[in-house]
């Protein structure tokens, strides 16, 4: 029995039914994929209401479950421009063609330039060490092995990454502001850092790992939204066995001697199981959904010590048309079809993180917005948009007020800041909906709407996440987790899900019904 639809539920779903086990899907909404899904908030126009690309979608789950045949198709997005100022040529432009790229940098920085081949260099050599870690969870002794094993230039590099903060990690090749404030806000992305605090830059790292149809660091659409990934996957559950339940929230697993044996619905109506696996965050799992006193103290300890800490909003708008960036050439539209940062100092995202930290939204925010109409007109009316902005920082806890009573004023900010770029995107907005971090808590599961199910950090990688030693098995005999706050955390990878599988799968060997 998997507690949660959401895509790695349903990925650990697939595999374990396509090894003979009996699974059931138990999903609290209506609609499968959790924050991966698509739906039509505002007639004719399908949003990727959360989670809005892709990339780190494993290409092994992609091929073993076959998710091509069962519908997934992935258009890729191109660039990223960062808007400077209002003049034309305002602007930072980099693309999926290095060759491009590289003379635009030039533009800004030839020393830049020079420095981008290294860096992209040496980035993709460290992604290709960190890679292979996400297909099962490791140890600190397989990593202390394959550290050693690299030379001493990379073993550098790797500290550097762990250790320092995105910020001066990516100053210590570029001079240009706008290219280090684009390449470092890369490392706050879903964690309550700043780009100068130690240890964001693993999180540059994290997002820098990507592929999509073997194109490394590549990023991409799935037609018909992310809810496409998650119908694939459940698609290939179904055909493999399994039962996919929506509308069926948990309120509580049932143990009995140590081991789980089942859960009860919100309904009142009791399954029970041989097996028990969660793809909710280990605080809901272990903090909420067992009874109290399952645990000993120190487990329990340790599962609340656990940080989340969201700092993330999502803002979706449908449009009646494309907006205008007054930095370009007019009738420019290429960079439609790749994702737009407003990032245009590491001082700015400073600054951003500064209001966060005083506990209200940023005022001046990190915005990342696609238009993924563009490449997929199949999400909006002819000649309409679907907008999707991520938003940082946006903190859980408000010092004053609710976010209830903020969240106008929130998506007010995100438009406003914006304009100041786009001038005629407000006249353009036909609908929007808002997310703070509260609403993703209460749509998602997400706890604290912490986009990752827990934040990125030194002590909650590899083999630390979500607790030291813990890995996919959890204190209680049948009881295993599958979502993001395992190995190697979030973003749509379903690397935990498969992860989890293959544990489980080993633990029982071909073993009884779930």
């Amino acid at each position: 029995m998997i507690i949660g639809g959401g895509h790695n539920g349903l990925t650990c779903a697939a595999y374990l039914a396509r090894a003979g086990m009996k699974v059931v899907v138990l999903e609290r909404r209506d609609v499968l994929g959790g924050a991966t899904v698509t739906e039509e908030i505002y007639p004719g126009f399908k949003f990727s209401v959360a989670s809005y690309v892709v990339s780190l979608l494993r290409p092994e789950i992609i091929r073993e479950l076959e998710l091509v045949r069962h519908g997934l198709q992935v258009l890729p997005v191109d660039g990223t421009l960062t808007p400077t100022g209002n003049e034309v040529g305002d602007y930072l432009w980099r693309v999926d063609d290095h060759a491009v790229t590289v003379r635009e940098i030039r533009r800004h920085s030839k020393a830049d330039a020079e420095a981008y081949e290294e860096y992209a260099l040496l980035m993709a050599e460290m992604a290709r060490f960190v890679r292979p870690l996400l297909g099962a969870q490791p140890d600190w002794r397989d990593l202390a092995r394959r550290f050693a094993a690299l030379p001493e230039p990379q073993q550098t590099t790797l500290i550097q990454l762990l250790t320092m903060s995105s910020a001066d990690f990516v100053s210590q090749w570029f001079e240009n502001e706008p290219l280090r404030a684009t390449l470092s806000a890369s490392g706050i992305i879903g964690t309550f850092l700043s780009p100068r605090t130690p240890g964001s830059a693993y999180v540059l790292l994290h997002h820098y790992m990507g592929e999509v149809d073997g194109e490394y660091r590549a990023w991409g659409l799935p037609v018909g939204g992310t809810g496409a990934i998650s119908a694939a996957i459940a698609a290939a559950a179904r055909e493999a066995g399994a039962e996919l339940r929506t509308s069926a929230p948990v309120a509580r697993i049932e143990t009995r001697n140590g081991r789980a044996t089942g859960v009860v619905l919100e309904s009142g109506e009791e399954i029970s199981a041989r097996l028990v696996v969660s793809n909710a965050d280990v605080r809901t799992t272990l903090g909420k959904l067992l009874e109290p006193g399952t645990l000993s103290a120190e487990d329990s300890a340790a599962v609340w010590r656990y940080r989340f800490r969201g700092s993330s909003g999502k803002v979706n708008m449908a449009l009646s048309g494309l907006p205008t960036f007054s930095c370009l050439p007019a009738g420019t539209t290429d960079h439609f079809r790749g994702m737009v940062s407003i990032s245009p100092s590491i001082d700015y995202l400073e600054r951003a993180y500064d209001d966060a930290v005083d506990g209200r939204f940023s005022r001046a925010p990190y915005i990342d917005m696609g238009f993924p109409s563009v490449i997929d007109p199949s999400v909006a009316p002819p000649g309409q948009h679907v907008m999707a902005c991520f938003v940082q920082y946006a903190p859980y806890e408000l010092a004053e007020g609710t976010w209830d009573d903020q969240r106008e004023a929130f998506g007010d900010t995100v438009v406003a800041t914006i304009a100041q770029y786009a001038p005629d995107l407000p006249s353009l907005i036909l609908h929007r909906q808002v997310l703070t971090p509260l609403d993703i808590e209460r749509i998602f599961g997400l706890t604290e709407g912490n986009i990752f199910q827990g934040e990125l950090l030194l002590e909650q990688l590899f083999n630390g996440r979500p607790v030291p030693g813990a890995g996919y098995a959890t204190p209680v005999r049948d009881l295993w987790l599958c979502g993001s706050s395992t190995h190697p955390g979030g973003a749509i990878s379903g690397a935990p899900g498969h992860n989890a599988a293959v544990e489980i799968l080993r633990a029982r060997r071909g073993g009884a019904a779930a």
